[in-house]
């Protein structure tokens, strides 16, 4: 049961008691056991009340920062014996928690580099040379930048180019991941055109919808979208100017029907695609864990999206609205992704600009707000995201730092460092996007 009067200490410790669960709620070998096993010499694959057998061995292919604890899950369910293959994922996320037997292709996330292009090879090399069982692959959050085959005729130089526009433009996930698949080689239904045997896909989702075709840019299953959505954001944007001379002609040729559209649903026949882990799973972790140590937990249902400091002062007004008839402590919960207009110089991400965005709502309260990705990254930090409470705006004004001028900036870490209010984890070999959690006591 949460004090009478808990501190801001206690707080910030029963925040991330929450966040931790949160996160061992989508561990990624766990999640995968749900959903396989084996029968003799037979994989049987399992969603619901729906079931499938695959021939053994398994190939298994995959990307992401979840891929190496999927792999592993994997091994453990179907027996090293009858696995084999190789996944790619970012530094910090391969073993010693990864597999034994299949292998890991480090690779580069959010930027990819000629590590991205040689894990895309691998794994298409892989999914075109089997002659027997069947193909596993494993998709999670950050496989569309660690598998970054470009397109025939265009360089990594011109997708990275790309790829750092498209961030700065402020683009959503569905968005991004939409132009990259048009300009890949791999994406958008790539490696499901490249494979000689019969595959199935187990995702773990980070985006809003946990729609399969733009988990990862869709590498295993058709894409629904075509040269001319990615162009319409292109456009949206105002990019047609920036974009890298091949990458504009490259689009160009699509709309026009000369450049090879990305597999389409009915091209090629394929396996079931199965969401095995997201946002929602990882909310319900952290409720549940919220209920057992006294808190009385509400789930805000709809997703998180948009503009970041939005998105912030709708959460904190959310939060603070449970204060009238709040006999018990209330715990607060939503997932999602935001996204930064990036306008400043400074140094964060979009959980650490979101605490600092709601650090003016909750001045003089007694609420505590955590806001974090369930990777364990917030932007190109070494943090998850950040703390604030009602005493922040205070704290920060009593050292000389303007909050406002911070998020102008988008310098939100230093500032949350000096206030000693940073989250640090480390990789957590996961993703299923962003939890905010906001504890108000009674």
């Amino acid at each position: 049961m949460p004090p009478a009067t808990p501190s801001r200490d206690q707080l910030r410790r029963e925040a991330l008691r929450l966040f931790d669960a949160a996160v061992a709620s989508v561990e990624p070998a766990r999640l995968v056991a749900k959903h396989l096993h084996r029968l003799h010499t037979t994989a049987v694959l399992t969603d619901g009340g729906s079931s499938w057998n695959w021939p053994l061995p398994l190939h298994v292919i995959g990307a992401g920062k979840a891929s190496a604890r999927m792999a592993r899950g994997v091994e453990d369910c179907i027996g090293a014996e009858f696995v084999d293959g190789v996944v790619a994922g970012p530094p910090g996320n391969d073993p010693p928690l990864g597999p034994r037997k299949i292998g890991f292709a480090l690779s580069s996330h959010p930027v990819p580099d000629e590590r991205s292009v040689a894990a895309s090879q691998q794994l298409l090399d892989l999914a075109s040379s089997c002659h027997d069982g069947t193909l596993c692959c494993l998709i999670s959050g950050g496989a569309s930048s660690l598998l970054a085959l470009p397109a025939a005729g265009l360089s990594l130089g011109d997708k990275q180019e790309t790829t750092q526009l498209l961030l700065r433009c402020g683009a959503s996930i569905d968005e991004f991941n939409t132009v990259r698949k048009h300009i890949s080689g791999i994406k958008g239904g790539g490696l499901l055109r490249a494979a000689a045997r019969p595959m199935f896909t187990l995702v773990i989702s980070d985006v809003v919808g946990d729609d399969v075709a733009t988990i990862g840019s869709g590498p295993s299953v058709a894409d629904p979208t075509t040269f001319s959505d990615a162009w319409r954001i292109i456009t949206k944007y105002n990019l047609e100017t920036h974009l890298p001379a091949r990458i504009r002609a490259h689009l160009e040729a699509g709309l026009c029907g000369q450049s090879i559209e990305t597999l389409k649903p009915g091209d090629k026949p394929s396996g079931p695609a199965i969401v095995i882990g997201s946002n929602q799973v990882a909310l319900q972790g952290a409720a549940d864990a919220a209920a057992t140590l006294g808190w009385r937990p509400v789930i805000l249902r709809a997703p998180l999206r948009g503009d970041t400091t939005a998105a912030a002062r709708h959460f904190t007004q959310e939060l603070l609205s449970c204060r009238e008839g709040n006999s018990k402590g209330i715990c607060v919960l939503a997932g999602g992704e935001t996204t930064v207009n990036v306008r400043g110089h400074g140094r964060g991400g979009r959980n650490q600009e979101f605490a600092l965005a709601a650090a003016a709502s909750l001045a003089g309260s007694t609420a505590v707000l955590l806001s974090a990705g369930t990777d364990g990254i917030d932007g190109p930090t070494d943090a998850a995201g950040g703390f604030v409470d009602g005493s922040s705006a205070t704290r920060a004004a009593a050292l000389g730092i303007s909050i406002e001028a911070a998020l102008s900036n988008n310098d939100s870490y230093p500032c949350l460092e000096a206030l000693e209010d940073l989250v640090r984890c480390g990789p957590t070999g996961t993703n299923v996007m962003d939890i905010k959690i906001g504890l108000l006591p009674a």
